[in-house]
């Protein structure tokens, strides 16, 4: 193991993912130490991580919040807003930024970090859906590491040692199918949020917890995976895993299929992240694959679950195409968990807005970020449309 210390950022610390990172970092201080931190408005507990790592810098994303953290984090340098994230993630001083941000506004911190040659640990799966274009030459040109967090591309990652890129006949990306899959007609009118947000293996934010329970999430993972590993859609399956034990496969040209499993725990990538191109040790217990018994696999519902053909589309046409997509999902999906639309109306609303859309090609990140916001505005207006009709 390396004797210097690695400089890290976490952004989205007081997240699931930034509060399981901290956890691992916690168990190897001779190897790291905490630069900076920040979150959107949960500020007593990021001075509680402040007091408890000491980092440089913290940075709350709300404005509003900026008084209270600097009450509470007195000693350390307090900066707010994504110009604060941004200047964070600029520092000389931090070697990798964990980006955990969730949604739309992890995007431009991640090119800010590659542009200043930060190796990225990304859970933010936005930046690439929207911006995969950009970042990952971005990353080739500046010898900035992109480092998948996402458990699925994690596995991924690791299956592909075993063979080179020209050998892959396709990567298989497991999905546990969420709480609807096996009888798509529950896919209906009348869940309630509480139902939507029982997800049968992970433990997430309720944004992902939603994607996961229509699939989106999954459709997001394949653009990010087209991105990260350079595939064309086509040799990008999806299967339902049901146990969440095997986080993805790779199949290689000579009939091979690679597989990683592990518990479904996201201690484990993020580790992995952190300790490339090492391993370390784990200190919890591995699979008992006796005590777990069967592996069973199921192709994705034909029917139910349009939001995964949506992704898939958006990905063939390319260019804006995707951020419209993730744009018009988020709004659809904050409606449906303010009780505005059902549970199936968010396909409904990403359909619509993405009908609308005329992909611009080779977008800079302006027009990316136009087209994210016009997709937004675009499906705030459908939704109003439906609660009046």
């Amino acid at each position: 193991m390396s004797k210097r210390k690695k400089t890290v950022a976490i952004l989205g610390s007081t997240g699931s993912v930034g509060r399981q990172s901290l956890k691992v970092i916690e168990r190897f201080p001779d190897l790291f130490t905490i630069y900076g931190l920040t979150c959107y408005r949960n500020v007593d507990l990021l001075a509680l991580q402040v007091k408890e790592h000491n980092p440089k810098l913290a940075v709350v994303a709300d404005h509003h919040f900026l008084p209270k953290l600097k009450s509470q984090a007195q000693g350390t340098e307090v900066l707010s807003g994504m110009e604060g994230i941004l200047e964070l993630v600029s520092r000389p001083e931090v070697d990798l930024v964990i980006n955990a941000l969730v949604g739309s506004v992890g995007a431009l911190p991640t090119i800010r970090a590659v542009e200043n040659g930060k190796d990225v640990a990304l859970a933010n799966k936005e930046s690439l859906v929207m911006a995969g274009e950009i970042i990952m030459p971005l990353a080739g040109r500046r010898r900035a590491k992109i480092i998948p967090v996402d458990s699925e591309h994690s596995a991924i990652h690791q299956c592909l040692r075993a063979g080179r890129k020209g050998e892959i006949k396709r990567i298989i990306l497991t999905a546990s199918g969420g709480p609807f899959w096996k009888n798509p007609g529950h896919l209906r009118e009348g869940i309630t949020k509480e139902e939507a947000l029982t997800h049968p293996t992970w433990r997430m934010g309720e944004k992902i917890t939603i994607d996961s329970a229509t699939l989106m999430n999954k459709g997001l993972e394949v653009i990010e995976a087209h991105w990260l590993f350079s595939l064309p859609p086509s040799q990008i399956q999806v299967l339902i895993h049901p146990q969440s034990v095997v986080h993805s496969l790779v199949e290689f040209i000579d009939g091979s299929v690679i597989a990683q499993l592990a518990p479904p725990d996201m201690e484990i990538p993020i580790q992995y992240a952190l300790s490339l191109p090492q391993r370390f040790p784990r200190v919890k217990p591995g699979l008992d694959l006796v005590q777990l018994g069967n592996l069973n696999f199921y192709p994705p519902p034909k029917k139910g679950f349009p939001c995964l053909n949506l992704a898939y589309k958006a990905l063939e046409e390319g260019g804006t195409m995707p951020a419209v997509l993730n744009g018009a999902n988020e709004v659809a999906v904050e409606a449906f968990l303010e009780g505005k639309i059902e549970l199936p109306d968010i396909a409904k609303i990403v359909e619509g807005v993405m009908d609308l859309h005329q992909p611009s090609l080779h977008p800079d990140w302006e027009g990316i970020w136009e087209a994210h916001k016009w997709a937004q505005k675009e499906g705030r207006l459908i939704i109003e449309e439906r609660a009046k009709g």
